[in-house]
């Protein structure tokens, strides 16, 4: 994968505890008149829009130089990533963000697999900080958060206003060191709670293999869409080809937060035939001709896996990848979704690296399913509603898991 434009589906993980030095160094548009008190800006007239006055900008520059109290505490490299900061935030797309260097390294160890931090995917809906999923065998999980709390405060710090970039930061911190969250559950709309979690190194588990109903059906658990889950997803899906007392599959994308599209697209070519539609990106109008630019993506695997009887089991933090996957599944094979609508996060992201080692994170384009729906802020309605409460899962119980075991077996039977 092309590590200069790297196109994937993101929501923020809460996992990294790294710090970087800031980066230093900048090229800015700018207009052809510079105020005196800046100094060393390079580039002034690159990527300047055209009929656009930057006047105001340069003369708020000016006068917070000239104005400004602490001046001697103005750092002008702070200030321009601030500037570009407040530009993108203007986009009004919660998903378009810039990153500063150690911001941007952080990102990138991100999606990469192996981390430090808590091991939470967090995102914004409704404008609130909201867990996407608990990550599977990680201090965020063992510690009881779920997919759908909403963090009121970070270290008893509001969290009202603040990105997800920057509450990532908050959460973040060394190894052993604990950070509380204040959450509020869904039906628990009045009582807020406290969770401490303790940071730990983390490895994001991929899949997870476990045969049950005597055997006759796996249940394939897949946790994260990151660069070395096709892989890890080929060595289960062997295991299981491998086993002749399997009868049907239960594919478990609950808590799964997404990752990189190419490889929901990858995976997707174990269910399906090679030219199987698994997904349209919508680019949304062009410019010249009026009409939306699209682009297709189809399996190009053996479809291995396909002629065997599934469900797919998902809920509020099944997101991005992971829904492309799900609703590829119900389009093309009328595959059944059983538990809870998921997160609907329906949009592409490209990740561009800048020179300085800054990133923009950009929205590209919106994601179709086959059948042209739009997932993005909707999430995927299940076909079988199970919502988990305090009966359903008390004493180990799953009732999602069981429903799809119930809604399975009645497909064998019917073979």
């Amino acid at each position: 994968m092309d590590n200069q434009n790297n196109r994937y589906i993101y929501s923020a993980m809460v996992i990294v505890a790294i710090v970087s030095a800031f980066g230093a160094g900048f090229t800015y548009g700018a207009i052809e008149k510079l105020p005196h008190p800046v100094q060393g800006i390079i580039n002034k007239k690159f990527g300047q829009p055209k009929e656009f006055d930057f006047g105001l900008f340069w003369k708020t520059w000016d006068k917070l130089h000239e104005n400004f109290v602490d001046k001697e505490k103005l750092d002008d490299g702070n200030l321009l990533y601030g500037a570009v900061m407040g530009m993108v935030k203007g986009s009004g797309d919660p998903y378009t963000v810039f990153f500063p260097p150690q911001e941007a390294e952080s990102f990138k160890q991100d999606v990469g697999g192996s981390f430090g931090g808590i091991g939470a995917e967090i995102g914004i809906r409704n404008d609130l900080l909201v867990v996407i999923a608990p990550l599977e065998d990680t201090p965020a999980k063992k510690a009881g958060l779920v997919a759908g709390d909403k963090i009121l405060k970070i270290d008893g710090k509001s969290t009202e206003g603040l990105s997800v970039e920057k509450a990532v930061s908050k959460i973040r911190g060394e190894t052993g060191t604990k950070v509380t969250l204040t959450i509020l559950r869904n039906g628990d709309n009045i009582k807020a709670k406290d969770i401490e979690i303790e940071r730990a190194v983390i490895k994001i588990p991929i899949t997870k293999l476990e045969a049950i109903k005597d055997n006759k059906i796996a249940r394939l658990s897949f946790y994260s869409f990151t660069s070395t889950a096709p892989f890890e997803f080929q060595q289960a899906a062997a295991k299981i080809l491998a086993t002749a007392d399997y009868k049907g599959i239960i594919l478990d994308l609950r808590n799964n937060p997404g990752g990189y599209l190419e490889v929901a697209v990858d995976i997707a070519g174990w269910f399906f035939n090679t030219g199987d539609l698994v997904a349209i990106e919508d680019f949304g109008k062009e410019k010249e001709s009026g009409q939306n630019k699209t682009t297709e993506f189809r399996a190009s695997g053996l479809g291995a896996l396909k002629n065997y009887p599934m469900v797919v089991l998902v809920n509020q933090g099944t997101a991005s990848a992971a829904e492309i996957l799900a609703g590829a599944l119900r389009d093309n094979r009328g595959i059944k979704l059983i538990g809870d609508k998921t997160f609907g996060k329906g949009s592409v992201q490209e990740l561009v690296n800048l020179d300085d080692g800054s990133s923009l994170k950009v929205t590209v384009a919106k994601w179709l399913t086959p059948k042209k729906y739009s997932i993005s802020e909707s999430g995927l309605e299940p076909d079988f509603k199970v919502a988990l409460n305090e009966e359903n899962t008390r004493d180990g119980k799953d009732a999602q898991l069981d429903k799809a075991v119930e809604i399975l077996e009645k497909i064998i039977s019917n073979q």
